[in-house]
């Protein structure tokens, strides 16, 4: 038997492409935590960019050394490790949503330096604790996958991926056109076009080439835009090249969780439903990993991802890690464990010798703006492409909350601009008031709502996974579990994770903070550890109504479910009176009246013709004995049982390794070695899209 090499050529292909994807993300972390966060450099390039050396070097040599192990025991010398790298949405995520608030409420208090510090804290925290939800996800991941529907677990991640992660780099990009927009053009060729590049450079590192080249070269032209790049910047950047030994950080990390719990408790909101995205994310790119011929353990693979993470957070950077998604796209380039080993090597080269400062005053972050704005569009897009058509409402739904918090993030620049120097006080007070008075309409303008929506450290998150999980259940006619998801809802908006927040007076209030259950005003509370030292004048919205709100809604749903059982009422209807099955959300989706909630019937029923041509024309293998989204297996008592369609993944690399457009063709599905289980993928119903010869894989 041939030995499995340590280096192909293909793995030069594969290290540039992974490369790229985590330059790009550093470039983001570095201006975002500058500019939101109050990071100093110090801060950043010895402590940060260090911690994030370590997590990827231990990542990215596992998956080598796995892959390795993989192939003598299968004997496959086609192996290819599993891409690894920082994770993009938890990335946005924790700093627009838990270093940036922190920061902002703690900086006319304490000063910018030390609230950068105490936002920087959290983080390390934040980073271990999704980490540790990523370790527990390789004993747990597959109940979770079992009792939330995907749609509710992707709308939270499609709605950061457009409205987060895109927008912001949309707008960025035509203020500076010039430099911007020739890039953005070169990643959508490369990434939607999917053509080769002369030499068979990767996409994304011509863009940065071509981006980073006008930054430098137009400002000499007259007329085109002004001095964006300082040749003192990129000399100065090299006062900071010397070595970084790694610093372990658990002391600091020991003393925010003596001191500051109450911190931690308000943003758990964002780390538990980030930590389980990124469980489920790995979970299914091993299950593509396989589907593509690679067998990988799932256990192991799991618990060296939420190792990963926590390793970042004790040596001091705030960003987890992850397993990327795109396997297939650098099994066909050719790669097997050399690119990850290269890329591990060649950050910890770089961030511990201290030239991250020097990259990242040489390389414009407009050069690379496309790239992120791409892996957000293809995380929306994927987020779609992996639920069933009949829950693209709840997937749509979710982003509600999200807007809300655009809303939110958008009024602190908003207010100082037009002289509001107040903060948003006395906008929700007047607000309130007018809402307890019968005579004042205020149809006009939301605020309490659009803050009730966000909530409290971006507990839009639970609401939107809420939100979009019930409406799922309602779709496949689960009224029982709906009436429990909106039990569930109630308790998290009563124990005030979400929807619930507080807003108190002064100049430095922008943003609403946390309002706890147990963060009592009353008399009684007084002297005791539930007391909430509340200055007076401070708005409390506690989310009661919207709990009553939800219980409301689940009295209701338990009482369609037994009539419908009774048979007494709530029948299924034939036809959709509202034409929705012309809108996308077509029978073809939906699970066959013949399986009802209340009915716990197997059903067989022969395909229609039209469709077995259409799966054909798709590449896809139908079981024509099987009705097209329904397959044979028995609902328990009350519920209907509904999978979500498949994806299929790609067959090129991608930035965060983003999957072809969902209107690839069956040769280049075919060439990814895709299966039903890739990532954002569901199981088959009735339909298997993957290539001949390949297997199932399910979990």
């Amino acid at each position: 038997m041939k030995r499995y090499p340590w280096f192909v050529k293909g793995d030069l292909d594969g290290f540039f492409g992974l490369a790229v994807d985590n330059l790009v993300q550093v470039l983001v972390i570095v201006a975002l935590c500058r500019q939101l966060c109050g990071f100093s450099d110090e801060l950043l390039f010895e402590r940060v960019l260090p911690g994030i050396a370590i997590s990827l070097l231990i990542g990215n040599l596992y998956y080598a050394l796995h892959a390795r192990r993989v192939a003598k025991r299968d004997g496959r010398m086609a192996t290819t490790a599993l891409p690894y790298g920082i994770n993009t949405p938890s990335v946005f995520a924790y700093i627009l949503f838990i270093l940036a608030p922190v920061y902002q409420r703690y900086a006319g208090e304490l000063g910018e330096a030390k609230a950068g510090e105490l936002a920087w804290r959290l983080g390390l925290v934040a980073c271990i604790g999704s980490g540790a939800i990523e370790f527990a996800g390789a004993f747990i991941g597959g109940w979770v996958r079992r009792v939330t529907p995907r749609a509710a677990l992707l709308s939270a991640l499609a709605a950061i991926g457009v409205i987060f992660i895109a927008s912001p780099f949309a707008f960025q990009i035509y203020e500076r056109p010039l430099v911007a927009i020739v890039p953005m053009f070169i990643v959508l060729v490369g990434y939607f076009a999917r053509v080769r590049f002369p030499l068979g450079m990767p996409s994304g590192l011509v863009a940065l080439a071509i981006g980073t080249i006008l930054a430098w070269t137009l400002p000499f032209v007259p007329g085109l835009g002004p001095k964006m790049m300082s040749v003192r910047a990129v000399t100065d950047s090299l006062d900071w090249v010397r070595l970084y030994q790694p610093s372990w950080f658990g002391a600091e990390i020991w003393e925010f969780l003596r001191r500051d719990q109450a911190l931690l408790w308000a943003f758990l909101g964002v780390i538990v439903p980030m930590g389980l995205i990124n469980a489920i994310g790995s979970l299914q790119n091993i299950e593509s990993a396989e589907a593509a011929g690679d067998r990988f353990a799932t256990g192991p693979c799991m618990a060296v991802n939420g190792i990963g993470s926590i390793a970042a957070g004790l040596f001091g950077s705030c960003f987890p890690t992850t397993i990327y998604i795109g396997h297939p796209g650098w099994k066909a380039l050719g790669a097997r464990c050399g690119y990850s080993i290269l890329n591990g090597v060649f950050f910890t080269v770089v961030f511990l010798l201290g030239l991250g400062s020097l990259i990242v005053n040489l390389i414009p972050m407009e050069a690379g703006m496309a790239i992120v704005l791409y892996i957000g569009v293809i995380i929306a897009a994927q987020s779609y492409e992996a639920v069933p058509k009949r829950h693209y409402p709840a997937v749509a739904l979710g982003f509600f909350p999200a807007v809300a918090m655009m809303a939110v993030l958008l009024v602190p620049s908003i207010l100082p601009g037009v002289g509001a120097k107040d903060g948003i006080l006395p906008m929700l007070q007047q607000h309130g008031a007018a809402l307890e008075d019968p005579a004042r309409r205020t149809d006009s303008w939301w605020p309490v709502g659009v803050y009730a929506l966000a909530g409290a450290n971006s507990g839009f998150v639970i609401t939107g996974m809420l939100i979009s999980a019930i409406t799922a259940f309602l779709i496949d006619r689960r009224f029982r579990t709906a009436g429990i998801w909106c039990v569930i809802a109630a308790v998290t908006t009563l124990v005030g994770f979400h929807h619930a927040y507080r807003v108190q007076p002064g100049p430095y209030e922008l943003t609403p903070r946390e309002l706890l259950v147990w963060q009592r005003t009353e008399p009684a509370a007084k002297g005791t550890s539930f007391e909430l030292a509340a200055p007076e004048g401070t708005f409390f919205y506690r989310g009661y109504r919207v709990a009553a709100g939800y219980l409301a809604a689940a009295a209701l749903m338990f009482g369609i479910h037994g009539m419908r059982r009774k048979r007494t009422g709530f029948e299924d209807i034939e036809s959709d009176p509202h034409g929705a099955g012309h809108a996308g959300i077509s029978d073809f989706d939906r699970p066959s009246a013949a399986v009802v909630d209340d009915l716990a019937t197997p059903v067989r029923v022969q395909a229609d013709a039209s469709v077995i041509q259409e799966a054909e024309n798709e590449g896809m293998q139908l079981h024509p004995e099987l009705a097209p989204d329904e397959p044979q297996s028995h609902a328990t008592p009350g519920e209907t049982q509904s999978s979500p369609d498949a994806a299929r993944p790609s067959a090129n690399p991608m930035p965060h390794g983003a999957s072809p457009p969902v209107n690839a063709s069956p040769q280049e599905a075919s060439s990814s070695g895709s299966s039903p289980d890739s990532f954002l993928s569901g199981r088959g119903q009735g339909i298997s899209r993957k290539p001949p010869g390949s297997r199932d894989q399910t979990p």
